[in-house]
């Protein structure tokens, strides 16, 4: 543990101490002022960004006002840095100067998971909530045959994308795009739907990593005024965060939170090093992947192979060693294809929003649901897998009580 965490961590305790409500005479409370933000990129450095909690979101790249934080999207990268180079790669002129947009976006600064909770559902996870705070958990399909077909398990965040662009819940979405036919299809880079098509060419799982936040400026710049996020755990606790720390004019662009349960993803490299040389599947033969406790693998010509997930550990991505969170548990609605039925998607519904966009797309078709009991063994799972990740979190790191999983049941 560096001493200037240390130091940070008791000037903050002492700060929040000292901020609570006091009372008078008479018992009554009087709340005191909260106290002002100051960290900057310099705290975020040497935080989160050195020390592994970095997961690579890019929360931070597209919540600077002074366009100097750059990302590295190469293998063995994702990760942020600092673009200008007085204050070396360490500090920045703008946060000496009162800048602090970067900490307030992050998503693994400090107490992120107690302000995301507190905006999104008034209070914080308890022990026994270790996927999170949720409504409901139901099992979904989209009905439109087309959107079933071309996405992951049972479409769904194809079908929500689509519904909420035709009903002007949203005007664009952040998403994920690959290439085709050349092997690149498993190179996920960001990019922003606008309609149908859009949302259909970026269906489907990779399981490499893509950092759809930075999308951001595409979906800004053609004019877009309400932007859905797709995207994994670590990203999708971006927006309440952003909202609860006043980033208003990123922030406030986000008008739709999808997450996708996530317990990692992998290093590119996994394709040559791992599936060509050991199983001789070349990655321009292979049509899809998913992973139900192992690795899936189908290929062009019809076959299918499975993969031991343990054979994959090596080429887990650096950002998902220390990360919490498997449930997307920030999202309006979780969405993952765990369970016993492949062409179905378990759908974890959390927030009011979420709530009304699920009822009004199975009233109106579009999507067809059934109840979640109907496969207790996911639910458990996405539980078990929850709190799995949670004890991921390092000691050195912010610790709260939230962050620790759910105790044994005895």
């Amino acid at each position: 543990m560096s001493d200037l965490w240390v130091a940070n961590s008791q000037r903050d305790t002492v700060a929040a101490m000292a901020a609570t409500d006091t009372s008078d005479a008479t018992g009554s409370t009087t709340p005191t002022k909260r106290e002002r933000w100051m960290h900057q990129w310099k705290e975020l450095y040497s935080e989160v960004i050195t020390t592994g909690l970095c997961t690579g979101c890019s929360g931070c790249v597209i919540s600077c006002p002074h366009n100097v934080i750059g990302y590295d999207h190469g293998q063995g990268g994702f990760k942020p840095f600092h673009l200008e180079e007085e204050l070396g790669p360490d500090n920045c002129v703008r946060g000496e100067r009162g800048c602090t947009s970067c900490t307030r976006a992050c998503p693994r600064f400090r107490t992120w998971e107690e302000e995301a909770e507190t905006r999104l559902f008034g209070r914080t996870r308890e022990a026994g909530d270790p996927a999170g705070i949720y409504r409901d958990i139901i099992l979904t399909r989209a009905s439109d045959d087309f959107v079933h077909e071309h996405g992951q398990d049972g479409g769904l965040v194809s079908a929500i994308l689509i519904w909420a662009l035709e009903n002007d819940y949203i005007d664009a979405a952040l998403t994920s795009y690959v290439g085709e036919g050349d092997g690149s299809q498993w190179t996920a880079s960001p990019g922003a739907a606008f309609n149908k098509d859009d949302v259909i060419r970026g269906a489907g799982s990779r399981y490499t990593y893509s950092a759809n936040p930075l999308a951001f400026d595409e979906a800004i710049e053609a004019g877009a005024r309400k932007i859905a996020l797709v995207g994994m755990s670590c990203q999708s606790s971006i927006v309440p965060v952003m909202k609860s720390r006043k980033i208003g004019k990123v922030g406030n662009r986000f008008a739709l939170n999808i997450g996708l349960l996530c317990s990692k993803s992998f290093d590119e490299a996994i394709f040559e090093e791992l599936f060509e040389l050991k199983y001789g599947l070349d990655r321009r033969d292979i049509k899809k992947t998913n992973i139900k406790g192992v690795f899936q693998i189908w290929t062009h010509d019809g076959g299918y192979h499975e993969i031991n997930l343990k054979e994959c550990h090596a080429w887990t991505r650096d950002g998902c060693n220390h990360c919490p969170d498997f449930a997307a548990q920030h999202a309006d609605i979780s969405t993952g294809g765990i369970g016993k039925f492949d062409d179905w998607t378990l759908t974890i519904v959390r927030t009011d929003l979420g709530s009304e966009i699920i009822d009004k797309m199975l009233e109106d078709g579009s999507l067809i649901g059934r109840p979640g009991d109907d496969d207790p063994g996911a639910i458990a799972l996405m539980q078990k897998l929850a709190a799995k990740s949670r004890s991921r979190w390092p000691e050195f790191a912010w610790e709260k009580p939230a962050l620790l999983p759910a105790p044994a049941k005895k």
